[in-house]
């Protein structure tokens, strides 16, 4: 037998030896830091589907406005949808806080602020600092509720001509909302000059559309000549209209 040839046998064995070793002891191997926890497992899932139910809720807020459905209303389907999904205000309120990296988490964070969810008060100037935030990024809904502090003074001081400029950009993208809202700036002359004709305009394109905001505002203009002759009768039917889709959304 060569040198050489031992060499290897030596090798072989050491080898065999290890990997028996290895094998009976392999129950006392942490495994920790080569493989995800069960623990970790759940967590990642937990996060990805909360994740995805918090976009969903900001779509459920942002068609909801669209449609002209009333503030209230909205707030309790939102809360009926995550009570729905098995989740509470408290949870959701937690993960926002440690998950601000897209615009529909800060949106809702900014959400939370603004009614009191889980923060103990009302906080007009943090919900507005947060809806920047996320315009800034390009939410729409953000930019939405910007537009209304803006005109109102909730959280920041008004100023109509952004109020304005946001409404118009909103209106462009032909969401229902912003082209109601424009319209109340023509009316109103927010950040404009007085136009009621082009808000009544702007409020029949939103009505024909099926928003009951819109046919609410419609149903004003033909009561009280705002951009349009008096139509008592209309202004009935619209009222009607806009009321029964209103009790329809619950």
């Amino acid at each position: 037998m060569s040198k050489n040839q031992f060499k290897k046998d030596n090798i072989d064995l050491s080898n065999t030896h290890y990997l028996l070793h290895f094998i009976k002891n392999f129950d006392k191997i942490n495994t920790s830091e080569t493989e995800p926890t069960t623990q970790n497992i759940n967590k990642n899932i937990f996060e990805e589907d909360l994740s995805i139910l918090i976009d969903e809720s900001v779509n459920l807020i942002f068609n909801e406005l669209n449609m002209g459905i009333e503030e209230n209303a909205r707030k309790k389907h939102f809360f009926n949808y995550i009570n729905k999904n098995k989740i509470s205000s408290q949870e959701i309120y937690n993960w926002l806080l440690n998950n601000q990296s897209d615009s529909n988490a800060i949106y809702l964070l900014g959400y939370f602020n603004y009614y009191g969810i889980e923060t103990n008060v009302i906080n007009m100037q943090k919900a507005f600092e947060l809806y920047q935030k996320a315009a800034n990024l390009g939410n729409d809904l953000a930019q939405h509720s910007i537009a209304n502090m803006y005109i109102d003074g909730e959280g920041v001081d008004k100023n109509h001509v952004l109020a304005f400029e946001l409404s118009s950009k909103l209106a462009e993208k032909e969401y229902l909302s912003g082209i109601n809202l424009l319209g109340c700036c023509y009316e109103d002359g927010i950040g404009t000059d007085i136009n009621k004709p082009k808000a009544f305009e702007l409020f029949k394109k939103v009505a024909d559309l099926g928003c009951s905001f819109g046919m609410y505002n419609l149903a004003r203009c033909y009561e009280n000549g705002i951009g349009t002759d008096i139509d008592k009768m209309k202004a009935s039917e619209l009222y009607k209209k806009a009321t029964e889709l209103e009790d329809a959304y619950g």
